[in-house]
């Protein structure tokens, strides 16, 4: 006794491409949300190396004097103010000391990119590879 099957060849289909193996497929619209993402990051990515960089000169005691000392302090400066009173803030450059609002504004900046960049994402497709 044989068998009938019966398809329903109505159905919308959908086109899959093969992608090699190690990459990372994107599905249709979300090209600007990963630019967007990456913006987020790199953005972010530019202000937590002038921290760090502000970190470290003042770590070490670096002279405000210095054209790249300088310039690191002053560019970095908008971004530490906000968090200068959490500690008690002394501006003393050219002296070895731990600038712990510093640390605490890398952590909240760093907290801030991830955010966005899952915010910027909250609707975009998984692709299925």
């Amino acid at each position: 006794m044989a068998q009938q099957v019966v398809t329903n060849d109505t159905a919308p289909r959908r086109v899959v491409e093969e992608v090699p193996a190690g990459t990372t497929a994107v599905a249709a619209g979300s090209q600007g949300q990963n630019v967007a993402t990456r913006l987020v990051w790199f953005i972010a990515g530019v202000i937590l190396v002038l921290l760090v960089f502000r970190f470290v000169f003042v770590l070490l005691g670096a002279n405000p004097a210095n054209g790249f000392a300088n310039f690191i302090y002053t560019t970095s400066h908008p971004f530490v103010a906000p968090f200068f009173g959490l500690f008690s803030y002394n501006l003393r450059y050219g002296v070895s000391r731990v600038e712990i609002y510093t640390l605490v504004a890398m952590a909240v900046y760093a907290l801030v990119a991830y955010g966005l960049a899952k915010l910027i994402n909250i609707n975009r497709p998984v692709a299925n590879v």
